[in-house]
């Protein structure tokens, strides 16, 4: 389809690998919509989003409505007569209303193999659960969550010892791709988009600060992935002397007899921790307000050796 008009709706860094690759591909946005700006940084200064840096950047006009189900904002978006709305890592929930707006719907860039992990976070769930492969899909949007047809997906293998971090920003990019490939054939309808089998389907809810909490009861194994899955945010943590102190790289360390909790190895070979089964060997570590260091100077700074952590 010549010239379509196409409105945006993202918010981070993985919406914008997206936008990037249309505007790369030569399809240029009417105007995008993205998060109000939020206060960031230790300052708390009001902060765009960095869709919004683009969009400013590239002459892309920007829309920041703090709700999609406000009529005034429902009949602006009719008003630019979009052919299609494609969303990525948005953040509000579109209404009928809007998902009936564009003529060849709305399209999501999502971070799973759906219709596993449907949800706000897939990435951190696929590491958890010790999935092997994860990938992205472009989805038709129905008013459920995350579980219309989908056009078409492609799956990456997770990295032994990646991190959430790491693996976002191989999906961003693998999902501007897809969008950049198959976005022409979604609008000129030459792509049939299948349902979702509803009997294989998992989610992954939003993430709280508490669900980083160390269990150290846990198998080693999946306190791995723990950790794996909550770097860079919210950071899997611990409590020592009454301070959270968080973990940023850790590995299995083997077999020990100690109750859970227990620092066994503490010193110039690093910090080990005894673990509902096996060990826990933490790698990298950071206390409040400090910066993060290697296990062998933080066990140079306290002393832990027998501790239990808490």
């Amino acid at each position: 389809m010549k010239n379509p008009k196409v409105l945006f709706a993202g918010t981070p860094e993985f919406a914008l690998a997206s936008l990037c690759a249309i505007v790369d591909s030569g399809i240029m946005p009417t105007a995008v919509l993205t998060q109000p700006d939020r206060p960031a940084g230790r300052g708390k200064r009001l902060t765009a989003s960095p869709v919004k840096r683009y969009a400013q950047e590239n002459g892309i006009d920007v829309l920041q409505p703090v709700t999609l189900g406000d009529d005034a904002v429902v009949a602006q978006l009719g008003a630019l007569q979009p052919d299609i709305i494609i969303v990525a890592a948005y953040g509000l929930l579109l209404p009928q209303a809007v998902l009936d707006i564009p003529r060849a719907g709305c399209l999501n860039v999502h971070a799973s193999l759906l219709p596993r992990w449907r949800g706000a976070a897939p990435i951190q769930a696929a590491i958890l659960a010790g999935d092997e492969t994860t990938g992205v899909c472009l989805m038709a949007m129905t008013a459920g969550l995350d579980c219309g047809p989908v056009y078409a997906s492609e799956a990456l293998r997770i990295g032994a010892h990646e991190t959430a971090g790491e693996l976002h920003d191989r999906l961003a990019v693998l999902g501007g791709a897809l969008l950049a490939r198959h976005i022409n054939d979604v609008l000129a309808g030459k792509l049939v988009a299948e349902e979702q089998d509803e009997a294989a389907v998992t989610y992954a809810g939003k993430i709280r600060t508490q669900d980083a909490v160390i269990d150290w009861q846990q198998p080693a194994e999946v306190l791995q992935r723990f950790v794996r899955a909550y770097n860079p945010a919210p950071g899997a943590r611990f409590d020592l002397d009454g301070l959270h102190i968080k973990c940023w790289k850790a590995a299995n360390a083997g077999a020990t007899t100690a109750p859970p909790g227990t620092v066994v190895t503490a010193g110039r070979d690093g910090i080990t921790v005894s673990c509902g089964q096996g060990a826990l060997r933490l790698e990298s570590l950071q206390r409040p307000g400090k910066r993060a260091v290697d296990a062998r100077e933080f066990a140079a700074q306290v002393e832990l050796l027998g501790r239990r952590l808490g």
